[in-house]
């Protein structure tokens, strides 16, 4: 198996800053998961994709701004499609007033955990999701 953290872009322009830092710090979470990093593939798009993917596959008619896709068929391999809505990032960048990178850093984790199979449905398991994102962010700013 192949692996890597890819950035890609669907019909959208948009510059990922920093890739290489990243991708050594999404590294870092998935060991510190103890787990092995797998093929990872973040496509940053716009709301109209990613309502679609929303409706297709989880039968939802409604904006978001991350949907995951778990690929690995092996537990310890961290592996995905990661669906990212620039606009929805934007968007919430300035309503909790960070820069669009700091939103940006956030969703990708987001994306990150649901692939170590965290979830965010019940409240509790919300508040656990963004405790780690949290600790994960700070573990950034080090880097």
């Amino acid at each position: 198996m192949s692996n890597g953290i890819h950035f890609f872009n669907n019909k959208i322009k948009f510059v990922v800053q920093d890739k290489s830092m990243l991708k050594r710090w999404i590294t870092e979470v998935i060991r510190d998961n103890e787990k092995i990093p797998g093929e990872i593939n973040f496509i940053i798009t716009s709301d109209k994709v990613l309502q679609k993917i929303n409706l297709k596959y989880l039968n939802t008619d409604t904006y978001t701004d991350i949907i995951t896709f778990a690929l690995s068929e092996e537990q310890e391999i961290v592996s995905g499609d990661i669906y990212l809505s620039i606009e929805r990032i934007a968007e919430n960048s300035e309503k909790y007033r960070v820069t669009l990178e700091e939103e940006l850093r956030r969703i990708l984790i987001h994306g990150i955990l649901h692939l170590l199979g965290y979830d965010d449905i019940a409240a509790n398991e919300k508040k656990k999701m963004t405790r780690l994102e949290n600790k994960y962010l700070k573990v950034f700013s080090r880097l």
